[in-house]
This record gives structure tokens, sequence and C-alpha cells, in this order.
């Protein structure tokens, strides 16, 4: 016989609880010792007539609730029905999820009663995560209560041939399942809570699932419960046609106890006598009441668990790979436990208490007017129905996922109210305007969904030669997964040849919609917003993108004129474009960045959601996810190319006239510029522009900031244009690098009188005041004085020094808060401790910042804005958007200029004036990076491993005038959410306090770009050359990381 020990180990291992582990080892030694967990239908007798609740005369007792607890088990996925979240996050109805009915009805019941009835759930380690993270935005006050959360065990997959624990190398997390809900009882043990409870007073639980939404708590079931003595009471339903393949209670012969027969233990000869509803009257409605005192005895009489009958799932190990392992998941069902308790009963519950949701026929008719949501949040069946709800019979082939029938209702649930049966055989869409009357069948044998409207009453009617969507109609594509389509911090950015080749660009589009999708966008609502920064292949993808989403669902698109949006435009549009109906639900942004563009260059796409910042890092995950198992994609392949060159609005309606498409191209720079003229003072900058003594420039670097520059310097501030440097956006940057640094600006830093390494340089003619430039998707910026550059560093301290100078933060009070990523010199640190602003230090990704900037908004948290955050390469930005603002830098830096020259009279207040100001007064970060681009991936990584591995011996070390006070790789958990971001970089923090970090940039196309970090500060000698100033620092840190041998160079590419 095969043995348990292998299970034992993995499971210990796992640091799963002796309970659990005793309670599997039971169904697993049932299982090899030949069990097939199948009750023959001679054991059994019929249950005889129960009690109905309707008859129950006991007078409610509310003093019974302080001794009662109500646990939902919320541990299912819903993969069934195509989910791969809670199911319990799936809509119900009028917006509202189940989590979100069953919250509210929680509340609803504490003050009804007037007691905090205590509430638990039950979830798993597939949706505890989601779970709570609901809880916390949406409901604190319950997500604050300790004890909500009991986690569900896990148990291994079982190979079908050899009984041992399934392997899955390619996803480890397959090897496990959930154990089904009878492992209620031993999560109960294991956790301690059933010891907690029992020790706090607490003497009923009452039990049922999340998606069941008519279980509440019912003062006259406990009383009669409590008053019967009775030590497990289940509640049940008679059975209907449409509860004929469900479970149901019986009488055992031998011994005369309740037993429960699910479907899987039913033999194929015993199965018309399973499906008599007149034999086997009732199932079990999963609703359960259970004294905890009688369970705690049943408990110590096995030893620590209770034996419950197995039941046997044949599946393979991935289950989304037909073709892996073949599996045994052995699972128990609560209700079963009806067997082990002595004076177990059963009472007979009106439907209103069974409301379930396990295929889309119970979706459907549960969204539909057939059901209403009653005060205390309960759906019941709607009076109209008379009582007897609608049998419902989707294609089951066709309607099997929730996607499915969300396409089929795109429109609008149909009206079933006065419906009887509703047959669907084959793909048939429905709207608001449907409305189904006594006996309806629907056939459409065509290979396209076809919609019905209007009253259809008491017919048969078949649909196949109607006109379907014509223009509309989508295509499922073939595909296969493509490697390495994982999006990084700054979405997937390859070369143009690898996102032009077949199917690369539709794979990771498709995968991004179903992700969308799967965490609850409706699509369907608001508008996709579609731009990029204008190179390469931008306008051909966006064609694609345009096509997909309409394919999958997509109503309303805004595109950026010729295709180009700049990023922190995007997020401006977002947040401020309406009106309210057309909101943006998300956009996908065609971007590189700073990475040169060309047919033999990078290209890049990300998406950023509804608050207008990047998508958060579970979305990327899932997106991720779908990559890697991605069999096809959906495109509407015959809608029409769209003009994106003129503004204006295109309708494409389907043929059969049950929807329509529209395409609006909007004016690129209006919804961020009109933004930007609320943030600061365009009449004082509009004054300084004007001095005589006052001159700049602006480079674009023929990314697409080029049309921004134009409409802020031009046509607001009424500049010439020749103040403009390289504002014509061009498909390859003009052969340039479009980052704004000293050695990749070339010509603005030139004008601005300085070298590459920022040294001052002899100039023909005069040199403009200020000078700054943009990257490729104009989130970056650089600022310049005459002969004097501003590091980003500096730059960032100075904004915030100085932020009351700007209407947006005057306005609000003062700056809050101010953020830096960890690589970032310090100067901005001594700002914030000055001012005392709140602080932080983030790991590199904006998506820190932003998770800061919603504190409130989204986490229910502490406000920390107004709000300015910025990194060390070349990115600032405040609370206006949730992305780094190039423009907004530069504006920031010219309405200060303003403010520091209020009187044209006098002598002009120059950049370098307010710069040395402020290190007069805070000190002088010196401050440098070195990156050494396109690097061997394994010599750059084999590099980190070697410093992460001798941290702990390099700190304390002291090397030449320096002493490494702490070697570390910086770990940040977040202070908004929780999360935890670790290997950030490492960092050789100097007792002097100056420091050496290394990190591994992600944005690159290809390669490894390595980025090392030199910072001195010094508050005297405020005067010294960057490089003679770091000079022993600077040789310190190539010893440390030993760049020459893992990269086989000390000659960077950049130094900034």
């Amino acid at each position: 016989m095969a043995s348990f020990e292998p299970c034992r180990t993995k499971m210990e291992a796992e640091g799963i609880a002796q309970s659990a582990i005793s309670a599997f080892e039971s169904t697993f030694n049932s299982l090899v010792s030949g069990n097939t967990g199948i009750i023959p239908e001679s054991t059994i007798s019929p249950v005889p007539e129960l009690v109905h609740t309707d008859s129950i005369t006991a007078e409610p007792d509310s003093s019974l609730l302080a001794s009662t607890v109500v646990l939902k088990l919320n541990g299912g996925l819903g993969t069934g029905m195509g989910l791969d979240k809670a199911k319990s996050l799936l809509e119900v109805k009028n917006g509202d999820t189940f989590l979100d009915l069953t919250a509210k009805q929680v509340m609803c019941m504490r003050e009804e009663f007037g007691q905090k009835v205590k509430f638990m759930l039950m979830n798993s380690f597939s949706t505890s995560d989601d779970t709570l993270e609901f809880f916390r935005t949406k409901y604190p006050t319950l997500a604050a209560e300790e004890g909500l959360e009991m986690l569900q065990n896990k148990v291994p997959k079982i190979d079908a041939t050899t009984y041992e624990p399934a392997t899955c190398p390619s996803d480890p997390s397959n090897e496990w399942c959930p154990p089904g809900h009878g492992d209620l009882y031993a999560a109960l043990i294991g956790s301690g809570r059933l010891s907690a409870l029992l020790e706090g007073g607490y003497k009923y639980m009452f039990v049922s699932n999340s998606d069941n939404l008519g279980a509440t708590l019912d003062l006259k079931i406990l009383t009669h419960f409590a008053k019967t003595d009775a030590s497990f009471m289940m509640e049940c339903c008679e059975r209907t046609e449409n509860d004929k393949k469900g479970g149901h209670l019986a009488v055992r012969n031998s011994d005369q106890h309740l037993i429960l027969r699910e479907s899987a233990m039913c033999a194929d000869e015993d199965e018309p006598a399973f499906q008599d509803i007149t034999k086997h009257r009732f199932f079990n409605t999963n609703n359960l009441w259970i004294r905890l005192d009688k369970l705690q005895e049943i408990v110590d009489r096995y030893g620590g668990f209770i034996p419950l009958p197995m039941i046997m799932n044949a599946k393979t190990v991935d289950p989304k790979d037909d073709n892996s392992q073949k599996v045994l998941q052995l699972e128990t069902a609560m209700g079963a436990a009806i067997e082990c308790f002595d004076g177990a009963s059963a009472v007979v519950v009106p439907r209103t208490r069974f409301a379930p949701v396990k295929k889309c026929n119970d979706l459907l008719l549960l969204r539909s007017d057939a059901y209403v949501i009653t005060e205390d949040f309960r759906p019941v069946l709607n009076p109209l129905c008379n009582g007897v709800a609608p049998i419902i019979d989707l294609d089951s082939k066709k309607y099997k996922l929730v996607g499915s029938l969300e396409e089929a209702t795109a429109n609008g649930c149909p009206s079933l109210v006065a419906c009887k049966r509703l047959k669907v055989k084959g793909t048939i869409r429905f709207g608001r305007s449907t409305r189904f009357v006594g006996n309806v069948s629907i056939t459409n044998s065509s290979d396209e969904s076809k919609y019905v409207s209007g009253t259809i009453e008491n017919t048969d009617l078949d649909v196949s030669a109607d006109t379907g969507l014509g223009l509309l109609k989508p295509t499922l594509v073939r595909t296969a997964p493509i490697a390495g389509q994982k999006p990084g911090t700054s979405g997937l950015r390859k070369k143009t040849k690898e996102f032009m080749s077949e199917n690369y660009l539709s794979n990771f589009v498709q995968s991004v919609f179903d992700a969308v999708i799967a965490a609850g966008t409706n699509v369907s609502e608001g508008t996709l917003m579609i731009g990029g920064d204008g190179r390469y292949f931008n306008t051909e993808a966006i064609q694609i993108i345009i096509k997909m989403g309409v394919a999958n669902g997509v109503k309303r698109f805004w595109i950026g004129e010729n295709g180009l949006l700049s990023t922190p435009a995007v997020s401006a549009t977002i947040r401020e474009r309406g009106p309210v109906w057309q909101k943006s639900f998300g956009a996908f942004i065609l971007t590189a960045s700073h990475n040169p563009g060309g047919p033999e260059e990078d290209f890049g796409i990300k998406y950023n959601t509804q608050n207008g910042g990047p998508a958060p890092e579970y979305l990327m995950e899932a997106t991720y996810a779908n990559t890697t198992c991605i069999k096809t994609y959906k495109i509407c392949e015959d809608f029409p190319s769209i003009d994106i060159t003129q503004v204006g609005a295109t309708t494409v309606a389907a043929a059969d006239g049950s929807t329509s498409v529209v395409v609006e191209v909007i004016p690129s720079t209006q919804s961020h510029v009109t933004l930007l003229k609320t943030i600061f003072d365009f009449p004082a900058i509009k004054a300084l522009l004007d001095r005589p003594d006052f001159s700049m420039v602006y480079d674009s670097m023929h990314g697409v900031n080029g049309p921004f520059s134009k409409a802020v310097f031009v046509d607001e501030l009424g500049q010439p244009e020749s103040v403009l440097r390289n504002h014509i956006p061009k498909d390859d940057f003009a052969g340039g690098h479009a980052d704004p640094n000293l050695t990749y600006a070339k010509e603005l830093v030139k004008t601005m009188g300085l070298d590459r390494t920022g040294n001052k340089i002899d100039v023909d003619g005069p040199i403009p005041s200020f000078g700054a430039a943009a990257d490729g998707d104009g989130d970056r910026n650089m600022i310049l004085g005459t002969q004097f550059f501003v590091t980003p560093s500096d730059s960032l301290a100075v904004i915030v020094a100085n932020a009351n100078c700007i209407p947006f933060f005057s306005s609000q009070g003062g700056l809050k808060a101010v953020a830096r990523s960890m690589p970032t010199s310090g100067a901005v640190d001594r700002v914030a401790k000055d001012l005392n602003l709140d602080f932080f230090e983030t790991p590199t990704g904006w998506k820190f910042f932003g998770n800061l900037m919603d504190s409130k908004a989204i986490f229910k948290g502490k406000d920390y804005t107004p709000f300015i955050c910025g990194e060390e390469s070349f990115g600032t930005g405040s609370d206006h958007v949730r992305e780094k603002d190039g423009i907004w830098a530069v504006l920031a830096w010219l309405n200060i200029l303003a403010a520091h020259n209020p009187d044209a009279s006098k002598p002009l207040v120059t950049v370098e004036d307010i710069v040395r100001k402020h290190w007069s007064k805070y000190g002088r970060n010196y401050y440098c990076r070195w990156d050494f681009e396109g690097m061997d991936a394994a010599g750059a990584n084999a590099m980190m491993e070697k410093m992460r591995a001798d941290a702990a011996s390099n700190t304390g070390r002291t090397v030449g005038s320096y002493t490494i006070a702490t070697a570390d790789d910086f770990r940040y958990v977040d202070p908004v959410d929780g999360s935890v971001a670790a290997k950030q970089g490492i960092r050789f923090l100097m007792s002097d306090g100056s420091r050496v970090i290394f990190r591994l940039s992600g944005t690159a196309g290809s390669g490894a770009t390595v980025r090392m970090y030199i910072e001195q500060y010094e508050t005297e000698k405020l005067d010294l050359p960057v490089a003679s100033a770091l000079e022993e620092l600077t040789s310190i840190a190539l010893q440390l990381c030993d760049i020459k041998t893992f990269c086989g160079t000390e000659t960077p590419t950049v130094i900034t």
C-alpha cells in the first residue's frame, strides 16, 4: 500500500498544521485502501419529513447572539467559471460584489440586533490577498477587527498512478490544491480559533458560502437550534429540477445516521435514483449550524481531527495544460460532518436562503430583474415571479466562462421576471431591451454571435441566418506564448523588430485586456486611451490595439492627435478629461521612454489605470502569467483604420444595430496644458520670459514634448518659436538618443556653455539664462542655467524648498510630504526635515510615489498631498498626475525664478544664484551616476550577487579614508499598502553620510545597464569640481563592485 509519509514530509515542510495533516492522512488512507468514496443507493434510504422553518413557533431569543459567530466560506476561485481571483469579488448586482453585499449584510445585522455579532471569513491561500485588500479598501472597520480571517489549508495533489505528491517544476504552486470546505474543521483546530472561540464564550457557529447571499443569520433558526439542543443542524431545501444533479441528504441504513451524498459519491448505475427529486427530496444548502463545544468533543475523540468521507476528483497538475501530469485531488465536504455528530438534525428552509452562483446560468438569473435586493441586502426572488424562479439553460460550451456571459450581456441583462424557461443554444447577445416571456428557446448554429432584442414570448427562435456584427465582428486568432514578455516597472520594452514580429504585440495586448477584465474593469463602460511618443511602429501599433480593443468589448477610444501623447499627458487626461460617463478606465502608452527609436532600436508599451498611474504590480503579474499560457487573441480584422491625423470622432456601428464604437482623436496637449495653467502662475512666468535680460531654450530632442512645448511657450506664454529646439517629433528622434542628460543632449548642453561633464566651455555669442530638455515620452527633464548644470537631486530639493512660490502648493496650505527614490541624493532629506514634512525613501519606480499620493483617496489612510517627488534619473513631479512630468518641472523652475525676480528693474536672480543660496543653507551633496549600458546580463547579475553575499563582511570595513557603516540590499515596506519590495539595490553607507549604490536598470531594451551612484555631503567646500570631490569615493566604488572582472570595463557609457 502506498505510504503517506511523502505527503506528510511535504506538508510539514510547508508549515501546515498537524490537524490538517491528520485529516488529509485519513482521506489518503481511504484512497489507498481502495475506497472510491461511492455510496450505493442500496445502502441508504430517503430522509423522512423534516421540520420546516416556517412552522417554528419559538420566540426568537436575541440573548443567543452574544455566543454566536457567523463564518463565511470564501476559499473559492471560481476557476470553473474562468476566474482566477476570489469568486466573491465578482459583481452581482448594481455594482456590488458578493463581498460588498456580505459586508453590508453584516453591518445591517449588527444594526438590526443592536449587537456586534462576531464575523469571520475562511479564505484560501488563493483568495486571502484579494479579499483582505478589498476589505481594507472598502470596509476598513471590518478589516481591522480581530480574527476576521482564518486561512483554509492546502493539500498536495496526488499522482494518479503512484499516489505520491505530484510535481510541477514550471509552477510549484500547481502542486497544491484546496482540500474542500470540509477543511473548515481542521482550520478551526489548527489555527487555534476553535479554542479561542470557546474561551471567548462562543457556543454556536453559523457557516455558509460567500456566494450564497441568502444565507444571513436568522434569529428564529438560531433559537430553534439552541432550544432543540442539536449538536449540528443542516439547512436543506426541497429539490427542484434545477437541483437534481446536486447532492442530497439521506439516511444511512446501517446506523440510521443522516449523511450527505454528493454527485461524486454516486455510481453511474444509481444516477436515475440520485436525480429522482421525489425520492431524495432534500439537498444541503451548505448553511450549517454547529455547536462548538460538541465539535471539540468529536475532535478530542478522534485525536485532533474529524474523519470525513473522501471526494476524489481526477485532474491534471497544471489546470491550464491538459497534457500535464494526471493527478487526483482529494477533498471533503463540511456538510458530510453531519454523520459524525450524535444528535445531528436538519431543517427545511425557503429558497430565499439559497441563492448561490455555481454557473453562468445562476449569475445571469441573479443579475436579472428576476431577483431584487432587499433592505437588508439579501437577493430574493422578485415577487412578480410568483415564487417560482425561471429555469435558465445556457449553452454549457458557449457560456461556461464568466467572460462569455459578460460579452453576451455587454448591453445589459435581459428581463427574465416573466420568463418560465429560457434555453440558449449557440452564442447569443442580449440587451436591456430584451424581454423573455414564458417558455423561450433560441438557437444560433452560425459561428458568429447574434443579437436578440424586444419582447420574445413563448417561441422557439432560430437566429442563425440573422445579420451579425458586420465590421464589429471579432475573430479569435490562434497563437502561442512568446517567451520574455514580462513587463518591468516601465512596461514591456524590446527591440522594435521584435514587437513587429508575428503576434508579439497582439499577445501582450490581449494578456493585458484579460488581466484588466479579470480584475473587475468593465471595458465596455468609459474610454480606453491610446497614444505614444511617436517612435517607429507607433501608428501601426495604435491601429492594432484599436481593433483588439473593439473585439474585447471597448466601446469608446481616445487617441492622441497624430498618435502622440506624452506619458504625463496620458495621466492628466485620464484624471481630468470628461464628461464623467466617458472617463477613461485606462490607457496604452506606446513608449520606450528615453531609449533610442527607429526600426533597429527600441519600442515599448505600458498600461496605466484609472488613477492615471502605471498598472499596479498585481495587474502586471497577471498580465505576464497570461502571456505564458495564451492560446488565442481577439481582433476585429474588418474594423476600419482610423485617420489619427485629424481631430474628431468616428462612429462605427454594428450591422445588426446592437452596438456601436466611437473612436475620437483628441488634441494631444489640451488636457495637460489646461491642468498646468491651474498649477502655475502663467502671468508671472510670462513677465519673466519677457524681460530683456532673460532668455531661454527648450530642447524636445525630437520627442513627443515638441507639440507640448509649443502649446505652452509659444501659444500660452507668447514666446517666439525660436525658444524651441528639435520640437518636431521624429520616429527615430532624428537619429539621436532622446535622453535629457549632459551626454545625449549635446546641442543644448553646448548652447548653455557646458561640456558632457558639466564643465564650462567657451561659446560664441550670448548664452541663454535658462535651458531645459525633455526625453522621448516627455516625463523627464534636465535643468540648466548659464554655464551651470542642476543635478536632478538638487533640482528636486530646490523645488521642494521653494514650493510655496507655486500656486498649486501655496493655495492648499503648503506642501505636506516629499519622497525620493533610494538612489537619489539626500539633498531633499534636509529640506524635508527643515520644513517638517513627511519624508519617504522609496525604491525606483513611480508606482511607489503613486501609492503615497493615493494614500487617502484609495487606501483610506493618511493624506500626504500636496506632494512632491523625484528621482535622480531626471524625473520630477507632484500629485497633479501619477507620472513624472518633464514640462511640469520646467515650469516649476520658471515659476520659482519668477518669484525670485518680481522687479524687472533689478539684476536677474539666476538659476545658479538660487542653487548656490540653497547650498549655503543646506549644504551640498556632491553626486554623480555612472551608467554602464549594454553589459552582459549574466556578468552584471553575478556582480550584484557577489556584493549581496558580501554585505555582512563589508559592514564595518575600512576602505581608504571611509568606513562602511552598513552594507545591505535595500528593502522597502510600503507604508500605504504594506507590500514589500526587496533587492532594490546594493548600498554602502559610509559613517560620514557618504553613499555608494549599485543597481541594475530594467529600462533598457537589450543587455543590462549597471548604474553606480556616488554621493559625498559637504557643508563647507561648496565649489569643488564634482569629479575632484568624488575622486576617492569613485575609486572605492569600482573596487567594491569589481565591474572590470564581471563586465570587462570600468569606463561608463554615460556620466551624470
